[in-house]
């Protein structure tokens, strides 16, 4: 497959995290006043990415991580047969890049969903920052733990669920994000395709299309194209419950 070339465009403004109605969901939670001004000379540039086009892409330098300001992502990398594995969907207000610190190049390839636009963050610039300011390198540390544990929650979805509790756990996860931005945790419209969320799961198109039609004709869910309406949490919720009980 073809990767598209990035098409990132700086817009040259200020992204101002004091202002920002995100702050507690990004960075500059729990800092003080004076801190998120030092934050606010860093943060300097924001960039907008078109829908379907890169942010970076798996094997570009790593130089920054990016925090969400509109829109949504997904990450996925390139496996060896060509078929693309999504490893996850990211929305408003989190962090994206985190996966080249370690090797300071990116390992996947990062692609709007949707008009979006980020907070550039440089990120050599962040560690100076974050020796200086204390509770800026705590809230990062508390930023890489929350990655590690919804990668820990994928591993669970993919090793001890059946195909309807994968998706269960999934809408309930977006209902859950979407609560924490002040959206509606039962109605929401996705951004990303039936066969991308089969490729997060781990399961065929098939499976994932047949499970949504199951949900909806047990009254779970009403679904009109990419529009969800949840009738039903405690329902989504109980199948769940039924796998944590299951031998």
């Amino acid at each position: 497959m073809q990767m598209k070339a990035p098409a990132v465009t700086p817009t040259g403004l200020k992204a101002a995290c004091s202002q920002c109605n995100l702050r507690e969901l990004c960075l500059p939670f729990g800092l003080t006043g004076e801190e998120i001004d030092r934050l606010d000379a860093l943060v300097a540039t924001r960039r907008k990415v078109r829908r379907q086009h890169h942010l970076y892409s798996a094997g570009a330098p790593f130089e920054a991580i990016y925090a969400i300001r509109t829109g949504s992502f997904k990450t996925d990398v390139l496996l060896e047969d060509g078929r693309e594995q999504v490893t996850g969907f990211q929305m408003t207000g989190e962090i994206l890049g985190l996966d080249g610190i370690s090797s300071e190049t990116h390992s996947c390839n990062a692609t709007a969903l949707e008009d979006s636009e980020v907070c550039v963050i440089p990120f050599a610039q962040l560690e100076d920052l974050s020796r200086q300011v204390e509770s800026l390198q705590h809230q990062f540390h508390k930023v890489m733990s929350r990655e590690i544990v919804r990668d820990h929650g994928v591993m669970m979805l993919l090793g001890s669920m059946r195909a309807e509790e994968r998706l269960a756990a999934f809408l309930l996860n977006l209902s859950k994000r979407f609560m924490a931005r002040g959206y509606s945790p039962a109605e929401f419209h996705l951004r990303m395709t039936r066969d991308e969320i089969g490729s997060y799961l781990g399961l065929k198109l098939e499976t994932v299309s047949r499970a949504f039609s199951k949900f909806q004709d047990e009254g779970l869910v009403a679904v009109h194209q990419k529009h969800i309406r949840i009738i039903d949490l405690d329902g989504l919720r109980q199948l769940l419950t039924h796998c944590a009980k299951r031998p």
